[in-house]
């Protein structure tokens, strides 16, 4: 057995193919959902991109991955419009549950405001005056 230090690409989708066929042997089907990349982009009359939010659906189950705003722009409700965007999405595809992290000096204040619970904190990371926050919504029909 050799242990090496390296990355590729190649090599990390193998691993995290393991991981996965590994994750879905131990769950049953009913919470097994296809893999969906979604996002929504804010962009100007010239196609200059504003704002964005992007995320990934799987076990019905949202993650958002990233929310963007143009600081030019924030406070003005793109933020909260983006976030309906996908939230909507979560639903059509039956989610039950929206999960995400952000840190201090981003937004957490800003998903709280928009229903979502803080489930784990981080404290001094990334450093010694800031946390990371996790925090999820869950959906109910």
């Amino acid at each position: 057995m050799l242990i090496t230090q390296q990355w590729n690409q190649e090599d990390s989708e193998y691993i995290r193919k393991k991981v996965i066929e590994h994750n879905l042997s131990k769950l049953p089907d009913d919470v097994k959902h296809p893999v969906k990349n979604i996002s929504f982009i804010l962009r100007d009359e010239g196609g200059e991109i504003l704002g964005g939010i992007s995320g990934t659906i799987f076990w019905y189950n949202l993650h958002i991955d990233y929310l963007w705003v143009d600081e030019s722009l924030r406070g003005k409700g793109y933020g909260k419009e983006l976030l309906n965007c996908i939230e909507n999405i979560a639903r059509e595809n039956r989610c039950k549950l929206i999960q995400l992290d952000t840190f201090s000096f981003q937004a957490p204040s800003f998903y709280r405001k928009n229903g979502y619970e803080i489930v784990g904190v981080v404290e001094e990371h990334p450093n010694k005056e800031n946390q990371q926050y996790y925090l999820k919504k869950k959906l109910t029909y």
